[in-house]
C-alpha cells in the first residue's frame, strides 16, 4: 500500500512536466511560426524596393532637389533617382574616400558641384586607382568651367562603414558622409545628399563614373522556408513526445 501514494506521486510529477514542456513548445512554434511570417513580409517588402529602385534608375533625369525640397529627401523614396545638377566644381575641396570596385582599390573623388543659386552638391565623380590619387597625376579632369552632371541620388552614409569609421580630423573616408565631408571642407549650404556621377568620360579618362552597385540582398523566402520548417520540426518533435507519453500511459 505504502507504493500507491509513491506512484501517484510520480505520474503527477510526470504530467507536470509534460504540460511544462507542451507549454514551451507551444510558445517555441509560434515564435518560429511568426518569424517565417515576417520573412514573407519582408520578402514583399523587398520586392516592391527592388521594383522602385529600377524604376527610378531608368527613369529620364529630372532636376536634383533644390533647397526647398531638402527636408523631403528621404532613403525609401529618393534613393538612386536618375537626376541632374549643373555648377562649377570646387575641384580644391576634394575629398578622396576608400573604395574597392570592379577597377581594384582606389578612391572615389569627391567634389563640391556649386549651384547658381549658392547651394552646394558633394557629386561622387567617380573612381581613381591608388597611384592616380594626387590630382596634379589627373589634371586634365580637373574641369574649371560650368557642368552638367547626370547621376544617381544617393543618401549620406554617416560615420564611416561597418568596418572603419571615418576619421575627419585625419582626412580619412571610408564612407561618403556628407555632413562630415562638409564641415571638414567648409562648404556651406550643402544638400543632404551626394550624386553618383554616371559614366560620361572626363577629360583624362579620370575620375571614372558610373560604377554604382545597385544589389539589394534577397534571402527572405530562404530565411522564410528555414523557420516554418525549423516549426514543422518542433511541432513534430511535440507530437511525437506526447503520443509516446500517452501510449506509455495506457501500458
Amino acid at each position: 500500500m505504502a507504493d500507491v501514494p509513491s506512484e501517484k506521486a510520480r505520474r503527477q510529477h510526470g504530467a507536470a512536466r509534460l504540460a511544462i514542456f507542451c507549454g514551451l513548445m507551444v510558445v517555441l512554434i509560434a515564435a518560429l511560426v511568426s518569424l517565417g511570417v515576417w520573412q514573407v513580409e519582408r520578402l514583399s517588402w523587398k520586392e516592391d524596393l527592388i521594383a522602385r529602385v529600377d524604376q527610378r534608375v531608368h527613369q529620364v533625369p529630372v532636376p536634383a532637389p533644390a533647397r526647398a525640397e531638402w527636408g523631403q529627401v528621404t532613403r525609401g523614396a529618393d534613393e538612386y533617382r536618375h537626376v541632374t545638377a549643373e555648377g562649377i566644381l570646387q575641384n580644391d575641396k576634394e575629398t578622396l574616400i576608400y573604395a574597392s570596385t570592379t577597377l581594384g582599390a582606389g578612391y572615389w573623388v569627391i567634389a563640391p558641384l556649386k549651384l547658381a543659386d549658392g547651394t552646394s552638391i558633394l557629386i561622387n565623380r567617380g573612381f581613381v586607382p591608388t597611384d592616380r590619387r594626387d590630382p596634379a597625376t589627373r589634371s586634365k579632369g580637373q574641369i574649371a568651367t560650368p557642368v552638367k552632371i547626370t547621376g544617381l541620388l544617393r543618401i549620406t552614409e554617416p560615420k564611416g562603414t561597418l568596418i572603419r569609421s571615418n576619421d575627419p580630423a585625419d582626412d580619412r573616408w571610408y564612407s561618403r558622409d556628407v555632413a562630415a565631408i562638409a564641415d571638414r571642407r567648409h562648404v556651406a549650404d550643402v544638400a543632404p545628399y551626394f550624386v553618383d556621377a554616371d559614366a560620361t568620360p572626363n577629360p583624362g579618362g579620370l575620375p571614372v563614373g558610373g560604377l554604382t552597385q545597385i544589389a539589394f540582398p534577397n534571402n527572405h523566402l530562404v530565411y522564410a522556408m528555414t523557420w516554418f520548417a525549423l516549426a514543422i520540426m518542433a511541432a513534430g518533435l511535440l507530437v511525437f513526445v506526447v503520443h509516446g507519453e500517452m501510449r506509455a500511459r495506457r501500458a
